[in-house]
């Protein structure tokens, strides 16, 4: 395990916006940054990252927490393993102690497919120097132009003509078969015997954002159609092919400084135009583009040139291309090579400046790019020609911004001599339809996740209870399992996350002044449960609340306490405090008008009501149970319950009074 001193001089070292700015393009607002969110699709930016908090925060999906957190889930890597990550960014020397049994059995998953990914990255790499690497994988290498400076770089390797060279190396040193089929590595026989998925082919190292060598790609060398020419790695749980770029490791940087990306479709098209200098390119190689891989790039940048081959298959490609680009917000140029070329071979007939030329020259807008290839089809036909001016319309259709969408539709009415408000009402429907079918799929997914979602573990302080049916939206209420007392619970955790630590200074005629002492709000509130034995309900809050008093009864500051749960390996009381540690209410003039001149005046009104409320919600939650009893109850008990109503009335009309007079 990592020392907490280590620990925390990661957690001190590390600078929130540093680290999530590797992954994604902030933009400065402020004195925080605002970026479109990299864990949902989405337009207009709702994910902020509060430097001087230390906290980043969606409120579009509801995803927060702090630097390591960020990681975590960006990356999908355990605690430690972001903890690692972090400490390699910045530098800091990690020996860590001996770990416990359970700590290694947490991350030894991934880890193993990491480690066996890793082993299979430098066994390809060596077999490149081999005498049968040199002499076929290393002179193809060549053939294709490539340098040794770029070989290097990428990690270009070969796989032997031996259909078991990789799997006895990786055997011989202890790897596992579940690890070595599960990578995609090794595959099995009948027999179960083990034998290599890649062997005779040049070998393409596919990185993850960060670096990682996550799977390969792998071309065969030989003319037999029988063969296929490239076999990928399969998908597991740290590669998902249509969710990575090849290519993006090495031309993130340049993306984001150039604001700007080229995408083309082949492992070699990357290297040819990396080598020859133009480094912010990335491909889809081995899986058509899809929605994953744009917004993989719209992390670094909006405008994205789209360089295919410039026969029919590469035609077809990029008119794809151009609608899922759209779709996504980003601004999207084409650019055809001539019939015969692509990235790749263009890349190594032409000097760098020749490149740039072609590029800037023969970039084109989607409506210019599709009136030249499919206007030639429709020729004299006045039905082909409308067809392709509605092919248009329905293309500029999926721009989500409005403005954008008003200039393509003046360029496209200027070039087809069509009336711009004929090209609206065409947009103005396609796009009700697919707002429409978008509508209808999100209602499927919300039904669905409902039924995923529901408990089965009611508290057993009401064992007979019926949760109220209630739509899973985005956030903390994902994690909240009784929707009744969860907003009291929640205010009452924000009062004691913003202002735990603050003390509450009681007017003496006050029903709760004390001349003894001047509570804390966290004592206040924690006094007021506990006396009367009772905890929150919803188990994210419950152990979040407890997290922070085992905190604060070691005496640490209210800056330390947050810092200490943000930055935690329980992830759920991070997520929490990341939500709730931000203060929820602001002092309004009327507050003011109403004699709270001061944020502690404020609490001593506010924190009492948030008490009582919560009692009343655990009496409406206690009625609920009561009235689903009922149904099955027999006559004495339907009496004891009817009995017990009356009462639970009685009490919530004395708080609803209180309530209303606090």
């Amino acid at each position: 395990m990592i020392p907490q001193d280590t620990v925390n001089l990661i957690l001190d070292t590390a600078r929130i916006e540093d680290v999530i700015g590797d992954f994604v393009t902030l933009k400065r607002r402020g004195g925080s940054y605002v970026a479109c969110c990299p864990f949902h699709n989405e337009k207009t930016p709702s994910f902020y990252v509060t430097p001087s908090k230390g906290i980043f925060k969606c409120f579009g999906c509801g995803k927060a927490g702090s630097a390591v957190g960020f990681v975590m889930e960006y990356e999908h890597l355990s605690y430690v393993e972001a903890l690692k990550y972090l400490a390699r960014k910045y530098h800091i020397e990690v020996v860590e102690q001996e770990e416990s049994a359970e700590d290694l059995l947490r991350r030894q998953h991934s880890e193993s497919l990491m480690a066996v990914s890793e082993f299979a990255f430098g066994f390809y790499k060596e077999q490149l120097s081999t005498e049968e690497g040199r002499t076929i994988g290393y002179q193809y290498f060549k053939s294709r132009g490539l340098e040794d400076e770029t070989i290097a770089k990428y990690g270009l390797g070969w796989a032997p003509r031996s259909k078991n060279a990789f799997t006895e190396a990786a055997t011989a040193k202890g790897f596992k078969a579940e690890y070595l089929t599960e990578t995609g590595l090794c595959a099995q026989w009948e027999d179960n015997s083990l034998h290599d998925r890649f062997y005779d082919r040049v070998m393409f190292p596919i990185h993850s954002v960060s670096g990682r060598v996550i799977a390969f790609g792998g071309r065969t060398l030989l003319s037999d159609k029988s063969v296929a020419k490239y076999v990928n790695s399969k998908e597991s749980e740290i590669y998902v092919k249509s969710r990575s770029l090849y290519g993006i490791y090495f031309a993130k940087n340049e993306i984001s400084k150039l604001d700007k990306c080229y995408l083309v479709e082949g492992y070699l098209d990357v290297l040819s135009m990396h080598q020859i200098g133009i480094t912010n390119v990335v491909a889809s190689s081995g899986t058509s583009l899809t929605v994953e891989q744009i917004r993989l790039i719209k992390r670094f940048t909006e405008n994205v040139t789209i360089m295919y081959d410039g026969d029919s298959a590469g035609i077809h490609a990029a008119i794809r291309g151009i609608g899922m680009v759209l779709k996504e917000g980003l601004n999207v140029k084409v650019v055809l090579f001539p019939d015969g070329d692509d990235p790749d071979s263009f890349a190594r007939k032409h000097t760098l400046e020749q490149i740039q030329d072609f590029i800037s020259t023969n970039e084109q807008d989607f409506i210019a790019f599709k009136t030249d290839h499919l206007l030639d089809q429709a020729g004299d036909d006045p039905l082909k020609k409308a067809n392709l001016i509605n092919d248009i319309a329905d293309t500029i259709a999926g721009i989500p911004d409005a403005v954008k969408r008003s200039v393509y539709v003046d360029t496209c009415a200027r070039k087809f001599n069509v009336e711009s408000d004929i090209l609206f009402e065409r947009i103005r429907r396609t796009r009700e339809k697919d707002e429409a079918e978008e509508a209808a799929t999100r209602r499927r997914e919300a039904a669905r996740a409902e039924r995923e979602s529901r408990r089965e573990d009611i508290p057993s302080e009401f064992p007979t209870a019926t949760l109220t049916p209630r739509t899973i939206p985005s956030g903390l209420q994902a994690i909240e399992e009784n929707s009744i007392v969860a907003p009291s619970e929640r205010e009452l955790l924000g009062f004691v996350l913003t202002d735990g630590t603050t003390p509450l200074k009681f007017e003496t005629d006050s029903d709760f002044y004390d001349p003894e002492s001047s509570p804390t709000v966290a004592e206040f509130i924690d006094s007021a449960l506990s006396g009367d034995d009772i905890e929150f309900l919803n188990k994210a809050y419950r152990d979040t609340y407890e997290a922070y008093f085992a905190l604060y009864e070691e005496g640490k500051s209210q800056q330390e306490i947050i810092k200490s749960l943000l930055n935690g390996e329980d992830r759920t009381a991070s997520f929490v405090t990341a939500h709730l540690s931000e203060e929820k209410y602001e002092l309004t003039v009327k507050h003011f008008e109403e004699a709270l001149t001061t944020r502690e005046s404020w609490l001593v009104t506010f924190v009492p009501k948030a008490i009582l409320t919560y009692h009343n919600k655990r009496l409406q939650y206690r009625l609920t149970t009561l009235m689903a009893e009922m149904a099955s109850a027999d006559p004495a008990r339907q009496k004891e319950i009817l009995q017990e109503i009356g009462k639970i009335n009685l009490m919530k009309k004395k708080l609803s009074e209180k309530i209303g007079r606090e």
